[in-house]
């Protein structure tokens, strides 16, 4: 052991400049649980609790004695243990700016511009942006927009915030006045309707002044905090935290713990503690051994510490690289191109390279290109010295575990520079471009015989090491081999290829699946390693250099027009203006307040789900003993306990709020355990013990149509006879389309808190979209009126339909614990609890018969629509309502036929989101549409238009159509896009490029507004208050999500009243001020809430009109005082129910339509299946927009959502109905690098619209589908490349569109040289 004398337990370093001190301090707590819990700063989120969003993000800084400098660094406090920032300066978000001070200038630009929704996630992008201006006061865009490879945003789809932060880069400028002195962004469009693209003036905001920033703490400069710093033991109940000061201290404590674990980062033992619940007694940081840190260069080789973090290393490199000759540095390259797709900044900026090689991780992005380097790993140990071993794949012995003593610590890795023939390159594929974990990568290096006057080179040794093809690293042997002696030239591929196959087998029940995939990249990795070095030694044929030259479309762009407002509209008429959401300034100073942010109360409990392990099972035993032995562990809940009635449901009570006997999915709530703290409920949880009688489990869409297993009876519509036109047709073609499901991803999860009060009261505080739902069943549950209890909400971290209904079935819980155990109860689902819990949107399956004529016009479609309901109906039944109801899309059936049934399977209900069941019927009918056109020949926009519905036709549900601005969208974005010069500059393109395709695609969407059948729905409430001295208070039925809906409200009572909008307050949404609310759904809360406001501040406004006339020149405070004197009432409710239609069917019509069209331009690699989208062209018809911020804002937040829904979120489950993909690191939504790279949206001028209030239209959910334009420029992609193969015609694309999907359609000679998986083999993963 250690030699412990002069040891200190004592943690000091400084948060937002004040020092903090603390000898008490569980080593086990991170630092977002020390801000969060113990100094009350709840600006920074947990979002993941796994280093994947970004959202706990802050600036951690400490002073290097070795540069004179302070090194300010981005880190995820989520993972950071609280122990490791001891002599650091920690800065959050409520450190750099506040509403009641002063915005930063970071602060101020996120909220003007438009770059916050929902606010959860805005904390986090502020930090990293905060951070960079730190170290860089003046970025380029291009650093600017790296800055957030590790942030996450759900909401915005990412553009306003780019754009709002150019203003703090080195290339910003604005262009001056434009024609006539104008603004440059004002113009008129061709009819002379003036527009503009200012959604913002950022000639008003703060210059960023670097001078002002807080100095870094003096204190922390000295020598006893920053240089000498003590042996550090921290010890808590269960762990040890020990922070040795020279390498002999280190040494000698691996040899007492040899278990014991090495944190630097804590970016694998963080994760592995949380989701797998494992305890390291003894962790020791090398945070002051300056042996693990030094970084060293000699003329053959570069020697880099363990402990030296991957930040380090590739500044380290890049710096080399400036002096090096050519030849050394290109192994080192390839480290610096792979770094840039390891993670994010904030998991780089701690996470160790020794860390990476140790933990062994099968699918590390450095360990192949270490091994195929031919590193060298030094080792060193208290009483074994030092050794120095071959970083070869025999280092590993199986999964995650490596040839390794005990009480070893690897010191260094020495990696040597390239000779002059000798080559190097890095290969990765992942799901995402950024952040993102590999599905394959690869290191390879070749050195190649000297040879004169550029003859052709031999191979004289090589090293092909792979990541993701096994349980450990793997090399290709044989391949290896094989290549020995062989020229290099292109007509070496064909050998290695069929060598690389027996080299690297992958069995078809393999962990990560994608089987054949996998095999493919392999190859496909090896042919781009082959071209990239024969274009270094010799030539490459034209055609071919695509295959390892990379498209850089440079940095992001963006264009947004709208209309202005009348020139004598009042300043104060905020209508139709670009107005910023009413709390941007709060959400970005961390100020706005969450359910997990509210304040802890006295003898609170926390809850902690005990959820099924077992898809379908009979509960035989529940055993909470163990749980309820834990100190601080007061309750185990279960069904016996429920008050009232334990069967809930939102259409039916087809569920429970506890398991009664039987659970019917992985995730089926058992039971409830309260503790004292959120992680002894986490723990207490896991110790209760479940026995199961263990049942057949239905997963999927196929399983269940087998068993007959549905929901409820199959639902038709349709109109004509479709065999009869079928006959008549010229052409009938069958198919079938398989789309995916998708996960809500709101950045804040489920959370409520539910607080007990007398005579049966219950308040419940919760993040919700229906709070009569949560209203209803927490009173059901707890056997009381509806009067007993109030629900209220504040905001949401986002919802997207997540929080409609789900949200209610887990507060009932909640409230249920709060009663019976008579404390206050509260939870915030951890991120996998919730993905595990909730549900998702319905994945489909469609089966279709198409008539059509040769000139492409339909004549008739039979459709069969399958979705996956999960285990309880929830709103599965209107959700295949809308997909059928709408399968018509933007097309005129003469004939048409559609069957829906919902399948019964045993995984968590599947429910609302975003498009509501109108997105996968639409998609189906424009993949139908896209064959027609393929069948046909002719072009797919040439296709649509011709059969494209027009202003007095009829819907086949008999609805007819007035103001339909379809075509005007339609042919405003081709002309927009320059759709010609589009498709001619792909076909160029595709004409030159064998392996990297270009695709385009036109695609239009109608979304038909309203509650369907349920009229009822349509309907809402308001109450408005005025105070004696002229302020306002103003609450309706809706809920804040994001999407702007208070600030629009806000905006309609400004108008009504004719006051600024800032003497208008809206505080909360509550059951106990605006009763028996509809859902914040369907798009139409401004149109039914935005009603309700207009009505009631209306009958404020006619109150007040006597006093006005009898006071033409007072003020609005005057006329309220002279009212209130006159006891005239300042108050009012207002109420807005929708004219509703009744059709000659009997059916209730929709209220009106939405319309938009956007054309997309792709590329794809068809080698890897990699696609970017280069630009998107949108035009949406919002009527009169009420603020064309938030309108945009919404447009381009469905969109890149809906790019996730159609290229790359797959949900992973197993056979057995288990949830792999349950986080940020297995579930991949668009980062800030997938958006457009010119991304620009237009709001159709002159459509206003009579059916909602000041002639708008819904805007939440209409521009989602919009995205399905990616989709279909991805297959247009794909047939080229198919093209090139001699595959032409008609072929199948499910939804995603993968990188694997797009691979594997792009049949070439890599593919065909990959063995199909065995049919009769369990595969690790399926579609459900």
């Amino acid at each position: 052991m250690a030699d412990q004398s002069g040891t200190s337990n004592l943690l000091r370093f400084f948060v937002n400049g004040k020092k903090v001190e603390r000898d008490d301090v569980d080593p086990e707590l991170t630092l977002l649980q020390f801000l969060r819990t113990k100094l009350r700063l709840c600006g920074t989120k947990l979002g993941c609790g796994e280093g994947g969003c970004g959202a706990c993000t802050v600036m951690i800084s400490q002073y290097s004695h070795e540069e004179q400098k302070v090194r300010h660094h981005a880190i995820n406090a989520c993972l950071v243990p609280i122990c490791a920032v001891d002599g650091c300066a920690v800065v959050t978000v409520e450190g750099i700016g506040s509403t009641k001070t002063r915005l930063h200038a970071v602060q101020e630009r996120i909220s003007k511009c438009h770059g916050s929704q929902c606010g959860f996630c805005t904390p986090g992008i502020v930090m990293s942006m905060y951070t960079l201006l730190r170290n860089n006061p003046q970025p380029s865009q291009a650093e600017m927009e790296s800055a957030f490879e590790g942030n996450l945003c759900r909401c915005t789809g990412y553009r306003p915030i780019l754009e709002g932060f150019k203003s703090l880069t080195k290339e910003f400028c604005c262009s001056g006045p434009g024609p006539g002195g104008q603004c440059c962004m004002t113009m008129k469009d061709k009819d002379g309707v003036e527009v503009s693209s200012t959604l913002y003036d950022v000639s008003k905001f703060t210059p960023y002044d670097p001078s002002q920033e807080p100095i870094f703490p003096p204190e922390l400069m000295t020598a006893d905090w920053s240089k000498e710093r003590p042996f550090l033991v921290v010890k808590g109940e269960r762990v040890t935290w020990y922070r040795p000061t020279s390498l002999k201290e280190l040494l000698a404590l691996k040899h007492g713990f040899p278990r014991a674990k090495i944190v630097v980062g804590n970016t694998e033992v963080g994760v592995e503690v949380k989701f797998r619940n494992l305890v390291y007694p003894v962790l020791i940081s090398p945070s002051e051994i300056n042996e693990l840190h030094t970084i060293q260069s000699s003329e053959t080789e570069l020697t880099v510490g363990a402990a030296v973090t991957l930040t380090e290393f590739g500044h380290a490199m890049e710096e080399l690289i400036k002096t090096l000759p050519e030849h050394k540095s290109r192994v080192l390259l390839a480290f610096v191109d792979m770094l840039r797709w390891f993670a994010g900044h904030q998991i780089r900026n701690v996470a160790a390279i020794g860390g990476n090689i140790m933990t062994a991780s099968p699918i590390s992005d450095l360990n192949p290109l270490l091994v195929a380097a031919k590193s060298q790993l030094t080792f060193v140990s208290f009483n074994g010295g030092t050794r120095t071993i071959p970083f070869t794949t025999d280092f590993f012995t199986g999964y995650r575990k490596v040839a390794v003593g005990e009480a070893e610590v690897l010191q260094s890795v020495t990696i040597p520079f390239t000779g002059p023939n000798e080559y190097f390159y890095g290969f990765k594929q992942a799901k995402r471009r950024e952040d993102d974990i590999a599905i394959v990568n690869a290191g390879m290096r070749v050195r190649l015989s000297e040879t004169e006057n550029n003859t052709t080179r031999t191979v004289e040794d090589c090293s092909l090491a792979f990541g993701g093809m096994a349980a450990v690293i793997v090399t290709a042997k044989q391949t290896e081999q094989m290549l020995i002696g062989k020229e290099w030239t292109k007509d070496l591929f064909s050998e290695a290829s069929k060598t690389l196959i027996d080299d690297l087998p992958l069995d078809s029940s393999a962990p990560g699946g994608k089987i054949e995939y996998r095999r493919s990249l392999t190859i496909s990795f090896f042919f781009k390693f082959l071209l990239s070095v024969l274009n270094c030694v010799g030539t490459v044929e034209p055609e071919d250099l695509s295959a390892f030259q990379r498209t850089e479309p440079g940095s992001s762009k963006s264009v947004q027009v709208f209309q202005e407002v009348p020139s004598d509209q009042s300043a104060d008429d905020t209508i139709g203006r670009p107005l910023a959401h009413v709390r941007a300034e709060h959400q970005a100073t961390g100020e706005a307040v969450y359910i997990d942010d509210m304040p802890s109360l006295e003898d609170q409990r926390y809850i902690g789900f005990v959820c099924s392990s077992k898809a379908h099972a009979i509960i035989k035993s529940v055993d909470a003993s163990s749980a309820l032995a834990m100190e601080g562990v007061s309750h185990f809940i279960s069904v016996k306990d429920v008050p009232g009635s334990n069967e809930i449901g939102v259409l039916v009570p087809d569920e429970t709020v506890f398991a009664d006997g039987k659970v019917y999915c992985i995730g089926h709530v058992i039971g409830v355990v309260l503790a004292t703290t959120q992680k002894l409920a986490r723990e207490a949880a896991a110790a209760v013990r479940v026995e199961y009688e263990e049942l057949e489990p239905i997963i999927t869409i196929e399983q269940a149509i087998k068993a007959e297993s549905f929901i409820g009876d199959p639902m038709s519509f349709g109109k004509g006879d479709c065999e009869s036109a079928f006959s008549s047709s010229d052409f009938v073609k069958e198919g079938e389309m398989r789309i995916g499901g998708q996960e809500h991803f709101y950045l804040e999860t489920q959370a409520s808190l539910a607080v007990p009060g007398e005579e049966d009261e219950m308040t419940l505080y919760t993040s919700t979209q229906n709070p009569s739902l949560s209203q209803t069943a927490a009173a059901t549950a707890l056997g009381v009126p509806s009067n007993r209890v109030v629900c209220k909400v504040k905001r949401m971290g986002g919802g997207f339909g997540g929080k409609e209904t789900r949200a209610s079935m887990l507060s009932a819980a909640a409230v249920v614990a709060a009663r019976v155990s008579g404390h206050p109860t509260r939870f915030m689902l951890d991120r996998d609890e919730d993905m595990a819990i909730t549900g998702q949107k319905h994945p489909f399956l469609a089966k279709f018969k198409v008539g059509f004529n040769k000139d492409g016009k339909v004549t008739a479609l039979d459709i069969k629509l399958y979705s996956n309901g999960g285990w309880s109906l929830d709103l599965s039944g209107t959700v295949m309502t809308k997909a059928a109801g709408r399968i018509d899309h933007c097309y005129y059936w003469p004939t048409l036929a559609v069957t829906g049934w919902v399948c019964r399977t045993h995984l968590p209900s599947n429910t609302a989101f975003r498009g509501f069941g109108a997105t996968q019927g639409n998609m189906y009918t424009e993949s139908i549409i896209t064959d027609v056109a393929g069948w046909c020949s002719l072009p797919a926009e040439e296709v649509r238009e011709k059969n494209m519905y027009r202003t007095g036709d009829q819907t086949f549900y008999l609805q007819k159509l007035e103001n339909v601005t379809l075509l005007r969208c339609w042919k405003e974005v081709i002309d927009r896009a320059n759709l010609d010069k589009l498709k001619s500059d792909a076909a160029q393109f595709n004409k030159t490029n064998r392996w990297k395709k270009r695709g385009v695609a036109v695609i239009p969407t109608k979304f038909a507004i309203g509650f369907g059948q349920a009229g009822f729905m349509h309907q809402a409430g308001a109450f408005i208050v005025v105070y004696v001295d002229g302020s306002v208070l103003l609450t309706h039925g809706g809920t804040e999500m994001g999407q702007g809906l208070h600030t629009k409200m806000i905006q309609i009572c400004s108008r009504v009243l004719a006051i600024p909008t800032s003497k208008i307050f809206l505080s909360e949404t509550s059951t106990d001020t605006v009763p028996n609310t509809s859902p914040t759904a369907a798009s139409l809360s401004t149109d039914l809430n935005g009603g309700a406001v207009k009505n009631a501040a209306e009958k404020i406004r006619d109150r007040l009109e006597p006093f006005k006339t009898k006071n033409p020149d007072g003020s609005w405070e005057d006329w309220v005082q002279a009212a209130y004197q006159d006891k005239v009432p300042l108050s009012a409710t207002g109420f807005y129910g929708s004219p509703l239609e009744i059709l000659e069917n009997g059916k209730i019509a929709f209220l009106y339509f939405c319309y938009g069209a956007a054309c997309a331009q792709v590329e794809i690699d068809t080698l890897t299946g990699d696609s970017q989208v280069l630009k998107t062209e949108i035009v949406m018809d919002v009527g009169n927009s009420l603020n064309p911020a938030i309108d945009i804002g919404q447009i381009e937040g469905a969109f890149v959502q809906g790019m996730g829904y159609f290229t790359m979120e797959e949900s992973v489950v197993s056979p057995n109905g288990f949830l792999f993909s349950r986080g940020p690191g297995t579930y991949k939504i668009p980062g800030f690098a997938d958006i457009p790279k010119e991304f620009n949206v237009a709001l159709l001028r002159s459509a206003p619209n009579e059916r909602a209030v000041y002639s708008s239209k819904a805007i939440g959910e209409p521009p989602l589908f919009l995205a399905s334009s990616v989709f279909y420029a991805i297959k247009d992609a794909i047939s080229a490349a198919r093209s090139d193969a001699g595959l032409t015609g008609v072929f199948r694309l499910d939804s995603p569109a993968t990188v694997e999907r797009i691979r594997m359609a792009c049949v070439d000679h890599v593919t065909k040289q990959v063995p199909p998986v065995d049919p009769t083999a369990t595969p690790w993963a399926i579609m459900p």
